[in-house]
């Protein structure tokens, strides 16, 4: 929330997040294209505090997100393919993580002759997922395991992680140059 700090807000927050889960769906493609959409929000110190954007790929593919600080609690993720969908709430800050599970659906193959009195054929499936530690507590672990086996030469580092967060970081920096250039469209080049 400060210019001297992060000073991205809410897209280098929740909207990295969001921008890492939409790359995650389409294997880390970068798109050739985001338009931020118009009317920003900034705080006084000018820091993003509300945005979204649509990302375009050459293949007709398309994706759209909204970060914000002023909407209370979202953290949805839904995907939708030509064969299924996957819906995943709760995605940075899960509203019972404390109990031990996490909960997404999915479906796929829905025959859409099939639907009966406005019910969808058949219906997705609920997932529940149980796990012994919180997602912070998993996120440190898993970095921690990383780092103690390339120190012990068991391991080199994965690309990876820093190929997924480099394009992260473009595809957000496009986000915020579109906003800059007044909501223009901006194209994704990778270096």
């Amino acid at each position: 929330m400060k210019p001297d700090l992060d000073g991205l807000g809410a897209l280098g927050d929740v909207g990295w997040y969001s921008i890492q889960a939409i790359l995650w769906s389409v294997n880390y493609e970068l798109p050739k294209s985001v338009l931020a959409f118009p009317k920003a929000t900034f705080n006084e110190d000018n820091v993003i505090i509300s945005c979204g954007s649509s990302l375009h790929w050459e293949d007709g593919k398309s994706a759209t997100f909204h970060c914000s600080f002023l909407s209370y609690i979202t953290f949805d993720v839904t995907i939708l393919g030509t064969k299924g969908s996957l819906r995943l709430h709760d995605l940075t800050l899960p509203f019972e993580e404390s109990f031990g599970y996490g909960t997404f659906s999915e479906s796929s193959e829905i025959d859409f002759g099939k639907i009966e009195q406005g019910r969808w054929c058949p219906k997705p499936n609920e997932h529940v997922v149980e796990t012994e530690f919180s997602q912070d507590v998993w996120m440190i672990k898993e970095f921690s395991d990383l780092v103690g086996k390339i120190k012990r030469l068991e391991m080199k580092p994965e690309k990876k992680w820093s190929d997924g967060s480099r394009k992260t970081q473009l595809v957000l920096d496009a986000v915020k140059e579109s906003i800059q250039r007044g909501y223009e469209s901006v194209e994704i080049v990778m270096n």
